[in-house]
């Protein structure tokens, strides 16, 4: 008699997850992953509506369960809706990703030029959104002594980024909470890591990757971004392009493209799961191999 294999597989039913920023990009795949595991997901959106209905439509037609809530995580008592409107529907909250933020001028700005409003307004959304929406739900961990929070990083806040000094201190601050509240929040069964993508074909950087594929060097496909080397030129390598030179080392990723958003939002799956329940503290990197850092 042939035995049955013995299958592995992600399993979130009962669990319920709050994720920000969810209407696009890596945070609409990590709600529709989530919600594929089996939780229910309430997730928040700053000013895409349609998209935002979209996302709830995609994942109830999966057989899924999503709530939409318009908020701002720089401001605290958003954070506090988003985190009532998830005890009110389903009684309990499990998981948290951290995901809103911005990244913005895409061309950057020189530090001299970087003002306080622009300074202030990434650490609001990007860091002090984080901590906001931290800060709402443990609460709620505590009290039932299980819970995940996955913090959105990137490789900008490990080796930080020419022009987008203010993206970087943000990103950079976000890996120092995660490490810090892992330690904090461990004896009451919450994990808490971080997931450091590097450059990933979202809106955000949708025009930054289309930019250069089209004009980047000879033999990459012009209309695919994914193709090819994608991915922003050295200082002075090509001008009139923007200046967001990485590092020499692995400047350019071995896989020959940048990411897409589920391959994000897989690694956040993971750290979810029942798979990762002795990882707490964590960077994980999902660069490519784009920045070999321990």
């Amino acid at each position: 008699m042939k035995k049955s294999r013995r299958t592995v597989a992600i399993d979130l039913n009962g669990r319920v997850a709050i994720v920000t920023g969810g209407s696009r990009g890596i945070g609409k795949a990590c709600v529709e992953q989530l919600a594929a595991a089996g939780a229910e997901v309430v997730f928040s959106y700053r000013g895409h509506l349609e998209q935002a209905q979209e996302v709830v439509l995609r994942v109830k037609r999966n057989g899924g369960n999503a709530i939409a809530v318009k908020a701002e995580v720089s401001r605290p008592k958003d954070c506090e809706a988003i985190t009532a409107t998830a005890l009110r529907h389903f009684g309990r909250i499990d998981i948290l990703v951290n995901n809103a933020g911005i990244w913005e001028p895409p061309d950057g700005i020189a530090v001299e030029r970087l003002s306080d409003a622009q300074w202030a307004r990434t650490m609001r959304v990007n860091l002090d959104g984080t901590f906001h929406c931290t800060r709402a739900v443990v609460p709620a961990m505590k009290e039932r002594r299980w819970g995940r929070i996955v913090n959105i990083s990137s490789t900008a806040g490990q080796r930080g980024e020419e022009l987008h000094a203010d993206y970087a201190a943000s990103k950079g601050g976000i890996i120092s909470l995660t490490k810090s509240l892992a330690t904090e929040l461990g004896p009451y069964g919450i994990l808490v890591n971080a997931v450091a993508p590097w450059w990933v074909y979202t809106d955000m950087s949708r025009e930054v990757l289309d930019r250069y594929a089209s004009e980047g060097p000879e033999g990459a496909d012009a209309g695919d971004p994914y193709q090819g080397t994608a991915a922003p030129p050295r200082q002075g390598s090509r001008a009139g392009l923007p200046r967001l030179s990485q590092p020499t080392a692995g400047e350019i990723s071995p896989l020959g493209r940048v990411a897409t958003p589920e391959e994000v939002a897989g690694p956040v799956l993971f750290l979810c799961s029942d798979l990762a329940t002795y990882i707490t503290g964590e960077i994980l990197n999902v660069n490519g191999g784009t920045i070999l850092c321990g």
